[in-house]
């Protein structure tokens, strides 16, 4: 590798690293107001964001909506990949493009779209029609990334156990989950992620009795902007980190798609 091409990768990092160094240092101020550089380095941020009741009970919904969602999006989008993949059912490929079709969708018209039904069934505002609302967002990924891995494992293995007196369900425990593992590790961090940051949508099904850390954030941003938003940030830009290098350093993230 040149040393000219070593430059220009450690400038195009450095180029989308900027805004994240911008966040961490501008969380580190006593001000009252975001302001880059700070006037007044401390703490301040970081202590106001412990004290903020809004934001620890959202933080508690998004982390039991996120894991709840990604427990859905994890049987359902795996048994959709499986039957896919393997049980070759009648328009396998129209049912994969029905099934993502979501994600191909402005995330406000899912929304508003979701709103008017759930209006209807009196679900604004109420964990079903959160989960509901976040698993069409997060089940495309899951069923993209298990696809993605069976389509990696070789079916000879599958065949062979069932050979020898494996039945299906027992060659699905035995043999093909343990090789999808990756793959849905992987799937379900993504899942979690998407659920844990997704505004859009909840921005049409939550209420005040029950919203999510996104949602809080958002609204307090419109009145004001000060340290706790940057500190929040970080924290939040930690806990991803976290889970990826996790993710990598158990599985790996080519191992975990299949490749």
């Amino acid at each position: 590798m040149s040393p000219w091409f070593r430059l220009l990768v450690g400038v195009l990092l450095l180029f989308l690293l900027a805004p994240l160094i911008v966040v961490l240092l501008t969380s580190f101020s006593n001000d009252s107001f975001l302001a880059f550089p700070p006037q007044n380095w401390g703490f301040a941020g970081y202590r106001a964001l412990l004290a903020n009741e809004a934001f620890r009970r959202g933080f508690g919904v998004s982390i039991v909506l996120g894991l709840a969602v990604t427990g859905i999006s994890l049987v359902c989008g795996t048994a959709a990949a499986y039957a896919i993949a393997r049980l070759r059912v009648p328009g396998a490929g129209t049912l994969l493009a029905l099934f993502t079709a979501p994600l191909l969708l402005p995330g406000i018209i899912l929304g508003l779209g979701l709103l008017l039904v759930f209006a209807r069934l009196g679900w604004l505002a109420t964990w079903p029609g959160l989960m509901i609302g976040h698993c069409l967002v997060t089940l495309p990924y899951v069923i993209r990334v298990v696809l993605t891995s069976l389509r990696g494992i070789d079916a000879t293995l599958e065949e062979a156990a069932a050979s020898l007196g494996a039945a299906p369900v027992r060659v699905f425990r035995r043999v093909t989950l343990p090789l999808m593992l990756p793959g849905i590790t992987a799937a379900a961090a993504l899942s979690f992620l998407a659920s844990f940051d997704e505004v859009v949508i909840s921005l049409f099904l939550v209420g005040p009795r029950l919203t999510t850390l996104p949602i809080e954030v958002f609204h307090t941003i419109q009145y004001r902007a000060d340290p706790q938003i940057s500190a929040l940030s970080v924290v939040l830009i930690a806990l991803t980190a976290g889970l990826v290098v996790v993710v990598e350093r158990s599985l790996g993230f080519l191992r975990a798609l299949g490749r």
